[in-house]
């Protein structure tokens, strides 16, 4: 059926094309398009869409530029097989140049366009030939040019730029295109696994499907264990879990859990989660946060891990740069809402996996509420202007991107 075509570019193909055609979730339609692959092929399927549609601004760039005509104007298969084929000359060495080309012209040819065979192959074989000149030649002196260098959008380089500093901006650019750390959390029994700074927090391969299956690891990154304990919850308490699915942190809190979730089928999942790694003490409630049951209500502590930007996961997921958005209004909402629902001298802990002042500092000094200092607690994630606060990064600290503040009612 796919004759000629590696069965790993196939999937990566069908990926691409309706994340950028359909505006598709890359990681939904990966998991149909290698449902039937071994495991071999589904990591390169996945390293070859993923890497594809991070790359895409840079390729689009270089498309242009060596095929001489706007990618805009391809038929929807030849843009897709030409940046799926870009992508690997440029930065894969493991793929042999000849398999790249060839395949990407075959890819093309199994869409029905006969037509567009002829130019597909020229521009391909121009790329494995120039292709790589032409990226090595982009500046990065300013946000704009790193933006393009690194593809990203303008509006995040220029925020990381004016927060963190040239230096700090493309280094977070370039840590956030390469794959993320592996890493489990140890709910029982033990795991073959690289500890970390993180108490319970192993950097593994892969992760184990039966140990997942049977809840003894949860997957979650030290950046969302480390604001899960900061939220300090104990034996004895009760705390509000406010924005709760699929329920990682929840499942970490002590004392009694009240994990809310606004859409029924995630709190069936969160439901389904917390069974599986014995969390007896989280009791889910399907609400919308902002309008809770006035039984909710006297609660010691609160956590309020945010919809956000998700600027600092960017290197797990591809597409979100592309559709990425700040939401501090709804953020500082959440915060407030959770504040009116914990008793006078209890902690509102904030999260948000964004790298982003609008969505972090900014949300927290409009809240009004006073500020415990964590920098003392987690030295090494140290906000790097605001001690006060944590700030993980993807480039120092090879986790997630999350920012954690504790709050006092």
């Amino acid at each position: 059926m796919n004759a000629g075509i590696a069965p790993a570019r196939v999937a990566a193909y069908e990926v691409v094309r309706r994340v950028f055609e359909e505006e598709a979730y890359a990681d939904r339609v990966l998991r149909g398009a290698v449902e039937r692959l071994d495991a071999r092929d589904r990591a390169l399927a996945q390293r070859l869409a993923y890497g594809t549609v991070q790359r895409v601004r840079t390729l689009d760039h270089a498309l242009e530029a060596i095929g001489r005509r706007p990618v805009a104007k391809l038929d929807a298969p030849v843009r897709t097989a030409l940046r799926l084929g870009a992508y690997q000359l440029g930065y894969l060495d493991s793929v042999p140049r000849h398999a790249a080309v060839n395949e990407s012209v075959e890819l093309v040819r199994r869409a029905g366009l006969e037509r567009a065979v002829s130019f597909t192959n020229a521009v391909m074989r121009r790329l494995a030939l120039e292709l790589g000149d032409v990226i090595a030649s982009l500046p990065e002196g300013t946000a704009a040019e790193a933006a393009l260098k690194h593809s990203y959008p303008d509006w995040v380089a220029e925020t990381w730029w004016r927060e963190l500093g040239p230096d700090q901006a493309r280094a977070l650019m370039a840590a956030q295109n390469e794959s993320p750390e592996t890493v489990v959390r140890l709910v029982r029994g033990t795991v073959e696994g690289e500890s970390t700074d993180i108490p319970g927090a192993y950097r593994v391969e892969k992760v184990d499907e039966e140990a997942l299956a049977e809840g003894r690891i949860w997957p979650q990154s030290r950046g969302s264990q480390l604001a899960a304990l900061c939220v300090g919850s104990r034996d004895g308490e009760r705390t509000l879990d406010l924005c709760a699915a699929p329920g990682g942190k929840a499942t970490m809190l002590a004392g009694e859990v009240t994990a809310v979730e606004l859409h029924p089928g995630r709190a069936r999942e969160l439901e389904e989660n917390a069974r599986r790694l014995g969390a007896a003490n989280v009791t889910v409630v399907c609400a919308d946060g902002l309008a809770l049951p006035p039984e909710l209500d006297g609660f010691d502590r609160a956590l309020v891990d945010a919809p956000c930007s998700g600027l600092g996961t960017l290197a797990s997921r591809p597409d979100l740069r592309w559709r990425a958005e700040p939401l501090p209004e709804l953020q500082l909402a959440l915060v407030l809402a959770a504040a009116e629902r914990v008793r006078s001298g209890g902690t509102v802990l904030y999260s948000v996996c964004t790298i982003d002042a609008a969505e972090n500092e900014a949300v927290v000094e409009a809240s009004g509420l006073a500020v415990e200092p964590l920098g003392e607690e987690w030295p090494a994630f140290r906000h790097p202007r605001r001690p006060e606060f944590l700030l993980t990064l993807p480039h120092r600290d090879r986790t997630s991107g999350f920012f954690v503040a504790r709050l006092r009612v």
